[in-house]
């Protein structure tokens, strides 16, 4: 049809005119991508990557590994290993989606043999998404028990033990008997109305009510991974209520999720700020603050190479690098937009709310250290310790606890959210590549049905063993997988395909620039970020230990287990790459040769910004399909 008939924004097949937005509501009438669609304002897109970038572990994770690593001193191998690791790689993948204008699967046409590594970051994701939903769901459980006029964790109840104290429990002492001082239980000291000698108290610490209740009330946790229990009703509820949410968030794709989080991205800045001012009101939180980075900095920590380790490691897992969902997020950008200024804010904008949410985070626990009679260091937790006993335990303590913890769970809520949006994002957008003519008709069937599939397999995450298989999914599939599809990303871009070419490629989209301001980025992507992931990947597997909850050690089978899932991902790196080499012409070196080059139908999406690099480029129509052969790999061309 001719073109002056048709206007740009319809699509027009013979005498049929249809609106993009009529037939496919993800795409907007002046989106400059009318098969696949682009962020409406340039704010969605970044306030969807800080949420994606910015998550629990900003929270739960980076002030007590600042704490542990030497307070102040931290921020300097923390900022060093930003600049080195964090930032390259961040920068290398927003790069790569906004190019190609392809999810993390598709986009390896840039070199055929690594498509492997694509799958791997989304099988990752897939796996990370299921427990990850989990832990908003205790963030809803745990907001909907503040609902009262008293916190239930705030004193012991009928659901403790005789374990449940704040203060030291005494369990032997000395007795005076035939004129000797015999230790015996203080159980049977009180039965028998004796007195203990002055001084001669055994004591344990206590458990804290907020322990107790994240173990009895809110886990019902089991002895251990073998004995699985019942399904822990409330909590599949509030698992079921937090996939409801992720649905009703992206059920329109980037259109709907890029305006929730304007809420979801921006709240949590809203609840630190007012967490800090509180706690910086309180008595004691000058000490929990000095704790955290002020006088008790430890420069000479900064001589061990763990510190080191741990600031390379948080940076890495923090900013989401290999997850596929930087990728992702980024394909929907419009062609020249500016991913290098968008991918400094981003990670300095991450970094800063881990350092500022740890001002919030020590200047409470400061002031429940100096209420108990404790050291900071005797309060201070990570993970879930942190998030569910140490904090809620100081928030009990507070003037109008109930107001409190309801707004710190909540800002827990809108922190998971914001990153779980992203990795289901992660997930669409590949059934969109690979599937484009079923994802154009189907996107909410498909986008709710891998809600409920992914619900159903987090169902053993919320039975009474379920905080063990959280902790394995996390100890395994987010740790050597994505560094291993990290590692081989920046090997196949850079010195595979070509880190001079793809810089050509970045240069068609954000303009040319001088050889100097390549010239860090050169030097990181070619040598020193390579490097450093292959030092941690080597020191993770050296420093290997079994996965342990508290105390409680896996069973065999469990960590078989976590191996076989960990497996599971990175196979098809190998297993692709050899159906690639198999599908190819020539002797073995002429096919691996072929596979090392990009598909025919690599470069930008739309045809106006190939220019003379790619007018060559095939249209995939035209194209030898370069999937994998269990995957029709074209995108529809209207």
């Amino acid at each position: 049809m001719d073109k002056l008939k048709c206007p740009s924004f319809f699509k027009c097949r013979g005498k049929e005119k249809v609106t993009a937005s009529s037939e496919n509501f993800h795409v907007g009438e002046n989106d400059e991508n009318q098969d696949r669609g682009n962020w409406s304002k340039k704010s969605d897109y970044l306030l969807s990557m800080v949420g994606y970038a910015v998550g629990l572990g900003n929270v739960w994770r980076f002030p007590y590994l600042t704490y542990n690593n030497g307070g102040g001193a931290f921020l300097i191998p923390y900022a060093i290993m930003l600049a080195l690791a964090g930032l390259p790689l961040f920068f290398l993948e927003c790069s790569l989606g906004q190019f190609a204008s392809l999810g993390p699967v598709s986009v390896w046409r840039i070199l055929p043999l690594f498509q492997g590594v694509g799958i791997t970051m989304v099988l990752i994701s897939i796996f990370v998404t299921i427990y990850y939903n989990v832990i908003i769901g205790y963030s809803l459980y745990y907001m909907f028990a503040s609902f009262q006029s008293e916190l239930p964790w705030k004193n012991c109840s009928s659901w403790s033990d005789k374990n449940c104290s704040r203060s030291p429990i005494v369990t032997h002492c000395n007795v005076s008997m035939y004129g000797e001082e015999i230790l015996l239980n203080i159980s049977w000291v009180d039965a028998n109305n004796f007195t203990c000698v002055n001084g001669s108290e055994v004591y344990q610490p206590g458990q804290l009510p907020s322990e107790q209740y994240w173990n009895k009330v809110a886990l019902q946790r089991s002895s251990g991974m073998d004995e699985t229990g019942e399904i822990v009703w409330y909590l599949a509820l509030c698992l079921l209520l937090a996939w409801i949410i992720v649905g009703a968030a992206l059920f329109k794709g980037i259109k709907s999720s890029g305006k929730v989080v304007y809420f979801t991205a921006l709240f949590p800045y809203v609840v630190l700020l007012i967490l800090l001012i509180r706690g910086a009101t309180l008595e004691g939180a000058s000490k929990g603050i000095s704790y955290y980075i002020g006088a008790q900095s430890n420069f000479t920590k900064l001589g061990e190479a763990e510190v080191w380790k741990d600031a390379a490691t948080q940076i890495f897992y923090s900013l989401s690098v290999a997850w596929g969902g930087l990728v992702a997020l980024s394909s929907y950008n419009k062609f020249n937009n500016n991913c290098f200024s968008d991918a400094i804010v981003v990670c300095l904008t991450n970094c800063l709310t881990s350092v500022f949410a740890g001002f919030a985070i020590f200047s409470i626990l400061g002031h429940m250290a100096h209420i108990s009679g404790k050291e900071v260091s005797q309060v201070v937790k990570s993970g879930f310790d942190l998030a569910f006993i140490a904090y809620p335990e100081a928030l009990a303590q507070l003037p109008g606890g109930p107001f409190w913890s309801i707004l710190f769970f909540f800002m827990l809520l809108t922190l998971g959210l914001d990153s779980q949006f992203a990795s289901i994002e992660t997930i669409t957008t590949t059934i969109q590549d690979l599937f484009p003519k079923v994802m154009k008709k189907m996107r909410v069937p498909i986008t709710l049905g891998c809600c409920l599939v992914l619900f159903l397999l987090g169902l053993v995450c919320v039975t009474q063993a379920g905080i063990y298989w959280v902790n394995l999914i996390d100890h395994f599939c987010a740790g050597w997988g994505i560094l291993i599809a990290a590692i081989l990303e920046i090997i196949g871009i850079i010195w595979i395909y070509g880190g001079n070419r793809f810089i050509e490629d970045i240069e068609m989209m954000i303009g040319a620039k001088r050889w100097i301001f390549w010239l860090w980025w050169r030097a990181c992507w070619f040598v020193i970020t390579p490097i450093l992931l292959i030092a941690i990947l080597i020191w993770s597997l050296v420093k290997f230990q079994r996965p342990m909850y508290g105390e409680i050690s896996y069973p065999d089978w469990g960590v078989a287990l976590g191996w076989c899932m960990i497996i599971f991902c990175i196979i098809w790196i190998p297993i692709v790459a050899v159906i690639k080499i198999v599908q190819a012409q020539g002797n073995i070196f002429q096919r691996i040769v072929s596979c090392c080059k990009p598909a025919p139908n690599w470069g930008p999406y739309l045809e106006q910004h190939r220019g003379e690099r790619y007018k060559d480029m095939v249209e995939p129509k035209k194209e030898i399909n370069h999937e994998i052969p269990t995957i029709s790999g074209s995108r529809k061309p209207e």
